[in-house]
């Protein structure tokens, strides 16, 4: 049961305090799975949907040059063969969509590869390095080149090109790995380099934060083109690979524990001011239900942006949709996917977590509160965030929340929408219907049904205060006007 409420915390938020920028770096960029999935209907189908509720403007997904996409072949001579066919479906599908790539540079094609290094995943990438450095060289040109030609600059310019996915584990079978990355690294860039220096190149795209400092260090000593940084950190991921330390770091705190670390170590590079670009983000890399289908992820989502802000310039959540395949066919709606939308698009309340942090302002206005986040809209609508955290698994207790509001009529509307255990939670009845493997098409709507939120509430503040209880769990998204 869950248990008693805590005293009321008492946050007092001044409309005309001094505020600073809020731009929405968490909502910009999603991640997805592998590149071919993109010529699916499911898949398009819940990119438009994720489109519908919040600013998606770029899509990374890993193996644009798997041999499924068809890019790279050899004649019986060695000759390279190029085949963009795929890759045009690819992009073209997306930019109609009205998104850009961010173009992650991954894996190996097999008849370039230096030998056979299939990853686990259950499509098997490559991931050795090239048999020959020099294909791989005029590879990353033709393929620039052909974007270019396609698209024209101007576009592809706007695009980001980052080069491989997370080397620094095994994702990457060059020996040692950190010195044949860069080399992989320093090829590829120059080649794009080559093509247009307008093109945007960056890494190392490694996991738990790793190899940032030397990797900046690695292209200023050797003049190799870098425009942005990008890295990984998942909330389970443990402390002794990314800090090298033994600290019980809780998952609400570790990726903004990990953007930090990032953050002030370009501060401390040649290049103080290179964007940062969190490529992948989640509250597990794991198949958890109880994480990333749970109403866990509203405070777990609400509490990252809140502590990141001012340290990242994108943030990419991993991933917009279960249309996914790493593990293998999916093999129930519900089995703690990455995704926003389960199989089906039956929204979770990760999507309506970021549908309502979505409508935030683009001004944060300071409070004195760890659970509570207030912005200004340019209209002057005053949108404040309220969040319950609790650790993964049963209910904790409630949160009584007392707001005190300066600078607004004492007697101003509030509408108030929720997400918890009751409010846009289809995880709740997929647990009542006994978690059936294979939903009926009766079961699939009402697993939607049950996934709607319910109409925002409508109140006045009372001579400007407002009082508000949150379930263990539990986000509410004020708008105050």
């Amino acid at each position: 049961m869950p248990g008693q409420a805590s005293p009321a915390e008492t946050v007092v938020i001044d409309s005309n305090a001094p505020a600073h920028p809020f731009p929405h770096f968490w909502e910009g960029t999603f991640g997805s799975g592998r590149a071919i999935l993109t010529l699916r209907d499911s898949y398009r189908t819940d990119l438009k949907e994720v489109q519908r509720a919040m600013d998606v403007r770029y899509v990374r997904f890993h193996n644009i040059l798997h041999d499924e996409v068809g890019v790279y072949d050899e004649d019986a001579q060695g000759n390279p063969i190029y085949n963009f066919s795929y890759v045009d479906q690819i992009y073209d599908g997306l930019l109609a969509a009205g998104v850009r790539p961010f173009v992650e540079i991954s894996f190996m094609p097999k008849k370039l590869a230096a030998r056979d290094a299939p990853h686990p995943f259950w499509y098997h990438p490559n991931v050795a390095p090239p048999k020959d450095w020099g294909k791989w060289e005029l590879l990353m040109e033709r393929f620039a080149r052909h974007l270019v030609e396609r698209y024209g600059e101007s576009e592809v310019a706007q695009w980001y090109f980052e080069v491989w996915n997370e080397p620094n584990i095994d994702f990457w079978a060059g020996e040692p790995k950190e010195a044949t990355y860069y080399q992989l690294y320093d090829t590829t860039a120059r080649a794009l380099k080559k093509v247009s220096p307008k093109l945007r190149v960056g890494g190392p795209a490694t996991a738990q934060a790793a190899w940032v400092d030397r990797f900046l260090q690695h292209c200023a000593q050797n003049n190799v083109p870098v425009d942005f940084v990008s890295t990984h950190v998942y909330s389970n991921d443990r402390s002794e690979d990314v800090f090298g330390t033994h600290e019980q770091i809780s998952r609400d705190k570790m990726v903004c524990r990990a953007v930090r670390k990032v953050h002030d170590q370009i501060q401390a590079s040649a290049w103080p001011k290179m964007p940062l670009i969190w490529s992948e983000f989640n509250a597990s890399y794991k198949n958890e239900t109880e994480v990333t289908d749970s109403t866990y992820m509203g405070p777990w989502m609400a509490s990252t942006i809140s502590q990141c802000d001012g340290l990242v310039d994108i943030m990419a959540y991993w991933t917009f949709s279960d249309v996914f395949e790493e593990q293998g066919v999916i093999k129930q709606p519900f089995y703690g996917g990455f995704g926003l939308l389960a199989e089906r698009g039956i929204p979770k309340p990760s999507f309506h977590v970021f549908a309502l942090l979505h409508r935030l302002g683009d001004e944060r206005i300071p409070v004195d509160s760890d659970s509570v986040l207030a912005t200004r809209r340019k209209d002057g609508t005053l949108v404040v965030v309220v969040w319950n955290y609790a650790p993964p698994g049963p209910d904790g207790a409630p949160k009584t929340v007392s707001l005190r509001l300066t600078g607004v009529p004492s007697n101003a509307g509030v509408t108030i929408s929720r997400v918890d255990a009751m409010h846009g939670n289809a995880l709740l009845t997929y647990q009542e219907m006994g978690r059936p493997v294979s939903p009926t098409a009766k079961q699939i709507e009402e697993l939607r049904r049950a996934a709607q939120l319910p109409p925002a509430e409508r109140t006045d503040l009372a001579n400007g205060t407002f009082q508000i209880q949150i379930p263990s769990h539990g986000l509410a998204l004020l708008e105050i006007k």
